[in-house]
């Protein structure tokens, strides 16, 4: 065997954990951006948040830093602005050795280091906030009340530690006492007792068993609920059809539940009525709706009749190197090797995460000023105007990779004259058009062409999906029937036959 020794020449693209972190911060929500900005300025001390009262005084400097940053985009070559983050990210430009360079060309004035006492003082929102009562909390708090013994007390709170957020018993009892002491006897009577708790059908092991709880319940209300007598609907057509004809009761097959039960259709009916009164899901009033408020990232306005994006940054902290820090290394006064070392480190990340915001928001504009250029129609006049959009379009025309275009557009959001709507929901296919065979219309313009139909039509004779497909046709949209039905999926618009009304 004979050693050589070879010389090779190559490219390598190299993902620095400076650029990984870039990557990071721009595919973020706006939610994730800020518990991730307030991870850094907790983690790294040379990074502070800019004081509310310095906001004025900062301003001054901002707009000289902007009439900076517009000279020098004006000295700059083309090619400087096609300069990608990993170009930036070189170790020269942020090392030691160049801190008071760094710090001297730093107009900022230095803030009050402590935060005022007034903003720490009052607690969130969310903790002055009552916590809801939840399934578990309830059905605990009517089994301590109840007469159990203190073993069956144990097999009711292992019954109700096992129900879903529906109410619904979901396992056998076999499984849920294995590795008990308990029996599946004991456990069966216990659940009957804790099918009587309120709400009512809790604890059943399926629907069936959900909604002849409920309809026991109903004979034995002294009130008569719904017209019954008490003990009225044992044995009713209510109780059949709920324990044999479900299914076909889901799909509105009233004359074959007549036939089976030997009884006329209208008596159906009104045992129909009485059925859809029930809940399918006890647990439904306990479930946690609390409904989050979506921010929009950017604003989209008119303004003296152009298009204008302004990015929202209210709420974001807005961050800044310490004035402490700076000073102290400005003045040479770092300490040890091993403390400066630190500093360096530190200095460098900060540096980068300021600068990697700023990436950040120029990026975003970038990207939403596209769309607005390619779908303008549609702000001005509404969803029939939108155009079908794909990433390497808006990535064409800005000069950026889809990869970008596709973690810019992730999980942001814009508020514009049409809504609030995700950036996603500009980027849509396309449907060809019978009038003119080279254009194409957007699918989500489609979809709402078939949701306008459904809403307008007959409840008694709802139109079949080659009917819709008809209908499009002539409004000049070629679609085929299984097109249809995929897009009445997707908009959760059940079939003809689920959406005929007999009565």
């Amino acid at each position: 065997m004979k050693l050589r020794l070879d010389l090779r020449l190559s490219q390598k693209l190299i993902m620095t954990p400076q650029l990984q972190q870039a990557i990071k911060l721009l595919q973020l929500s706006r939610l994730e951006l800020q518990q991730s900005l307030t991870q850094h300025l907790m983690e790294n001390p040379l990074l502070e948040e800019l004081p509310t009262e310095a906001d004025d005084s900062e301003a001054g400097s901002a707009e000289e830093k902007t009439e900076d940053a517009a000279v020098a985009a004006n000295s700059e070559s083309p090619d400087a602005e096609q300069s990608t983050v990993e170009e930036r990210d070189t170790p020269d430009e942020a090392s030691a050795a160049g801190w008071e360079e760094y710090f001297g060309s730093d107009r900022r004035i230095g803030g009050s280091e402590s935060r005022s006492p007034s903003q720490d003082e009052f607690p969130s929102y969310e903790q002055t906030m009552a916590k809801a009562t939840s399934l578990e909390d309830h059905l605990l708090w009517q089994l301590s009340f109840s007469g159990l013994s203190d073993r069956d007390k144990a097999i009711g709170r292992l019954i109700i530690g096992n129900l879903d957020d529906d109410g619904y018993l979901r396992m056998s009892l076999d499984e849920m006492v294995s590795g008990t002491d308990f029996t599946p006897v004991e456990a069966e009577s216990v659940l009957k007792d804790i099918q009587s708790f309120d709400p009512t059908g809790v604890a059943a092991r399926d629907l069936s068993e959900c909604l002849l709880l409920q309809i026991g319940h109903l004979g034995k209300s002294p009130m008569g609920s719904l017209g019954a007598r008490p003990g009225a609907l044992k044995g009713s057509i209510v109780e059949a059809i709920v324990q044999h004809h479900l299914k076909d009761l889901e799909k509105r097959q009233y004359a074959r539940i007549a036939k089976a039960l030997d009884v006329t259709v209208e008596e159906v009916f009104q045992a129909t009525k009485v059925i859809e009164v029930l809940e399918p899901k006890p647990g439904r009033p306990f479930i946690n709706t609390q409904n989050y408020v979506i921010v929009p990232d950017v604003f989209v306005v008119k303004n003296e009749g152009e298009w204008v994006v302004v990015l929202n940054d209210d709420g974001l902290p807005r961050m800044r190197i310490s004035p402490y820090y700076k000073q102290l290394m400005g003045a040479g006064e770092s300490g040890s090797a091993e403390t400066k070392a630190y500093l360096d480190e530190k200095l460098r990340a900060a540096q980068w995460v300021i600068r990697s915001i700023e990436q950040r928001n120029k990026t975003i504009v970038k990207v939403v000023s596209s769309i607005v250029k390619f779908q303008e129609q549609f702000f001005e006049k509404g969803v029939q105007y939108l155009k079908p959009l794909v990433l390497k379009q808006v990535a064409e025309d800005i000069g950026m990779h889809e990869s970008t275009i596709s973690r810019v557009t992730a999980n942001k959001y814009m508020y514009c004259p049409q809504g609030m709507l995700e950036l996603k929901f500009f980027f849509n296919a396309g449907l060809q058009r019978a009038d003119q065979p080279s254009d194409m219309m957007s699918s989500v313009t489609v979809r709402e062409m078939i949701r306008v139909m459904v809403a307008e039509e007959d409840p008694g004779h709802p139109l079949k999906d080659e009917e819709i497909a008809a209908q499009l046709l002539t409004k000049q949209v070629v679609i085929a029937r299984r097109t249809v039905a995929k897009y009445r999926a997707e908009e959760h618009i059940p079939s003809a036959t689920q959406r005929k009304r007999f009565f």
